[in-house]
């Protein structure tokens, strides 16, 4: 067997770990979904060894999505830290086993606490998994590791259903961009969320045209103004726009090009940007369908600047 080949094995065996998941999941998801919605308080994610890792990774994807959480390490717990347990929280207890020694003595003290449980474990009779309100099956048939014994795809379920937890309550919660914006406010990511058009677009002297003016005045404003005119009428909406590739195509097919009204060569409804979108969605756009400049349009439709990919490319929302 080569390198690669091995690689392949144990990608082919987590994917089939998954697949089995996917097919289990069930009401009991909805359910502890439903559980957490309904909490006052926060998620407690807890494990040991590698699915403490794990925990660490889930906790703090819930947290950024709109779920308050916090690991709780269940040695750490079981020598103080029971001090930030109440009884409003929610606990999430991973073991593969559901016998975790550290786990189930945890266990006994979140439920003297009336603190509600889910279990995420491989083993639904197991001693976490039947003294657990809802039991995510995270069972897999084999570990990736050629000995079964290195939790691999174990791991990659539980974080997957960790996942899915996070994902369904970020749309249960009606959780936004602009929301995931303010919890991430640094770094690119951070300035690719925040950025909207109306930081980075064009707002003066925009290169507006009436749809009668000829293509000798558009050859000014696409020399000066970065190879976009925008065609409006009386009342600044939008009726087409011109490019210099518009301009290309006309010298092409005409002898007389710069006597011809901006109305014949626009292109009708073009794409259009709002000053108050995300810059990323409109850099999606663009990419999307070859532009590089787009018209920006206020909340009455009119046209209030232009923005480019290139500013919106520096500004981080690529």
């Amino acid at each position: 067997m080569t390198i690669i080949d091995r690689g392949l094995r144990v990608l082919r065996a987590e994917r089939e770990a998954l697949a089995g998941a996917e097919a289990r999941l069930g009401d009991e998801f909805a359910k502890a979904v439903t559980m957490i919605l309904e909490s006052r308080g926060r998620v407690l994610v807890t494990g040991v060894g590698k699915s403490g890792h794990i925990g660490a990774k889930i906790a703090s994807t819930l947290t950024s999505t709109g779920t308050a959480a916090a690991f709780l390490h269940p040695v750490d717990g079981l020598h103080g830290d029971l001090g930030l347990v109440s009884e409003d929280d929610v606990a999430i207890l991973i073991s593969k086993s559901g016998e975790s020694a550290e786990l189930v003595e945890l266990l006994d003290h979140l439920k003297r606490f009336g603190v509600k449980t889910i279990a995420i474990t491989g083993v639904a009779d197991s001693t976490i998994g039947r003294h657990s309100d809802v039991i995510l099956d995270a069972a897999v048939d084999e570990e990736a590791c050629p000995h079964d014994l290195a939790p691999t795809a174990s791991t990659t379920v539980a974080l997957a259903l960790g996942d899915a937890l996070a994902v369904a309550l970020l749309e249960e919660r009606g959780f936004s961009a602009e929301d995931f914006a303010r919890l991430h406010p640094g770094g690119a990511l951070g300035r690719r969320l925040l950025t909207r058009v109306n930081d980075v677009m064009e707002r003066d002297a925009l290169p507006l045209l009436a749809p009668g003016a000829l293509i000798r005045e558009a050859m000014v404003l696409l020399a000066e103004r970065r190879g976009i005119v925008v065609v409006t009428d009386e009342t600044c909406h939008v009726l087409g726009v011109v490019t210099t590739g518009d301009f290309t195509r006309l010298m092409e097919r005409s002898a007389n090009p710069l006597a011809t009204p901006v109305r014949d060569v626009m292109t009708p409804s073009p794409r259009l940007a709002h000053a108050t979108e995300l810059g990323s969605a409109v850099v999606h756009r663009m990419q999307q369908h070859s532009i590089v400049a787009m018209p920006v349009l206020d909340d009455t439709e009119r046209v209030v600047g232009v923005v480019h990919l290139h500013d919106l490319m520096r500004a981080g929302c690529g």
